[in-house]
C-alpha cells in the first residue's frame, strides 16, 4: 500500500529538480541536451586535455551548461589566427621574403619552421594553458 502512496515522480520546489523513484530511492532525473558534434583541431583538443586534467571545475561548468563545445571552437579558432598573425609579424620583423624561398630554401624553410615554433608556443601559453 505504501508503494502506491508514494508518488513516482516529484519536482522539488526549492531546486526545480525532477526525481525519479527507482525501487526505494528517488534519482534525480538529470538530462544533457545532445551537443553538435565538432571537429576538433590540434588546440581544441589540447584546451580539453587541460581543462580536463588541471581545471576540472571548470570543465565541469562548462560540459553542465552545454558550453563545453562552444569554448572549444572559440579556442582553437582564435588560436589559429593568432598563430598566423605571429608568424606574419616574425615574418616582416626579420625581412624574410617569397623570393628567399626561391634562393636560399633551406634557410627559408628553417627560419619558417622557427617561426611556427615560437608563434605555437606563444599561444599555447596565452590561450590554452590558462
Amino acid at each position: 500500500m505504501e508503494d502506491k502512496e508514494l508518488k513516482e515522480k516529484f519536482i522539488d520546489e526549492k531546486t526545480g529538480i525532477e526525481y525519479i523513484r527507482k525501487g526505494d530511492y528517488y534519482i534525480p532525473n538529470l538530462v544533457i541536451e545532445a551537443q553538435r558534434k565538432i571537429n576538433l583541431n590540434r588546440y581544441g583538443r589540447l584546451r580539453l586535455e587541460y581543462l580536463k586534467k588541471h581545471k576540472k571545475a571548470e570543465y565541469t561548468i562548462l560540459f553542465m551548461d552545454n558550453k563545453l563545445n562552444e569554448h572549444l571552437e572559440e579556442i582553437q579558432e582564435t588560436a589559429k589566427k593568432r598563430v598566423e598573425e605571429i608568424i606574419k609579424s616574425l615574418k616582416e620583423q626579420s625581412n624574410l621574403t617569397e623570393e628567399m624561398k626561391n634562393t636560399d630554401q633551406l634557410y627559408w624553410v628553417g627560419m619558417m619552421n622557427n617561426f611556427k615554433n615560437q608563434a605555437e608556443e606563444i599561444v599555447l601559453k596565452e590561450l590554452i594553458y590558462v
